[in-house]
């Protein structure tokens, strides 16, 4: 039921989408989700989270909105240009568009607020990231993510408008940290997969994620962001799940990965986007232009494109000389 008499419009209707409609439908407000193809009327079950009923406040659309209060972006970040320009093209101005998508434009290794301000320039924008299941978030279990802005004020009033007792926002303007932390955790969690698909341990993998936040952190910094957002749930937070959960698609195919099963195979298996094998070539040709040392990142991505055999790749992510930490 709309209770506050407000409008949120979801662009895409993956797995993530669907959550974050069914999330924003539990702040009372009306909500209109965008898809594609979308389904016949009458279906409340979308195929990309199936066993989950939308709420009566959700309506499914092809049709892009004109006005609400906030958009909530939620398309794989290699299609955010182009979605974000048709959407550009009829949605009033100053209506504020949150990407809700992690990794780096492959073709250009811009993080998804760079290509907004290229496609949607003068509208207010932020980004959402935390440590979310799509999942558990559509059937409302607790969980909690960052929302940041350079507009620290516009920040915090969208918190306002899409908290809700299950799912808790924190405002911050530091959108650097935020967006690589969201993006790099995708390729670590294949790191961390190989880790314990090719059977060397809890121990390495906790060695490589821990090696991977100061990377990530370096890198950050590099970019105007500070490293202390890799302590909150954009940064630590998300990598714990994303490097542990079974649920994480980035994960699980690096654990396919460590097995010795070929990427090209895994990849034709399955209809779910790993974010972090198109990422990850990105996020390295970015630490290259800034300077920064990546090496656990770059042996992620040589082995994804067949430049290090696995017996490599096993070596250098968990055999790199000592340092001072």
């Amino acid at each position: 039921m709309n209770m506050n008499g407000r409008h949120i419009a979801v662009i895409g209707a993956g797995a993530w989408g669907t959550a974050l409609a069914c999330a924003a439908a539990r702040t009372g407000a009306r909500v209109t989700l965008w898809m594609r193809t979308p389904v016949p009327a009458g279906v409340r079950e979308l195929p990309r989270l199936p066993g989950i009923q939308l709420p009566d406040a959700v309506t499914v659309t092809g049709v892009f909105p004109t006005h609400a209060d906030v958009v909530l972006l939620v398309v794989p970040v290699q299609t955010a240009r182009s979605v974000s320009v048709a959407l550009e093209g009829v949605l009033a101005p100053g209506v504020p568009v949150v990407t809700c998508c992690k990794g780096l434009e492959q073709a250009t290794s811009l993080l998804p607020l760079t290509v907004l301000a290229e496609t949607m320039p003068d509208r207010p924008t932020a980004v959402l990231s935390g440590p979310n299941f799509a999942i558990e978030i559509a059937k409302g279990l607790p969980a909690a993510a960052t929302l940041a802005s350079t507009d620290l004020t516009l920040a915090k009033h969208l918190t306002s408008i899409l908290n809700s007792s299950s799912f808790r926002l924190y405002a911050s303007d530091d959108i650097a940290g935020v967006q690589l932390a969201g993006s790099a955790k995708n390729v670590v969690a294949i790191g961390a997969g190989i880790v314990i698909g090719a059977g060397l341990g809890e121990n390495g993998r906790a060695a490589l994620i821990t090696r991977a936040v100061a990377e990530i952190a370096r890198l950050a910094e590099a970019l105007g962001g500070r490293a202390a957002t890799l302590a909150g749930l954009s940064g630590v937070g998300d990598l714990i799940l994303t490097c542990t959960g079974r649920g994480s698609r980035n994960y699980s195919l690096g654990i396919e990965l460590g097995e010795g099963r070929p990427l090209s195979e895994i990849l034709a298996s399955r209809t779910t986007v790993a974010e972090g094998v198109l990422t990850a070539p990105a996020l390295v040709a970015l630490a290259h232009k800034m300077g920064v040392h990546v090496p656990i990142l770059e042996t992620i991505t040589h082995l994804l494109s067949e430049k290090l055999t696995l017996e490599e790749a096993r070596t250098l992510l968990l055999d790199r000389p000592p340092t001072l930490e």
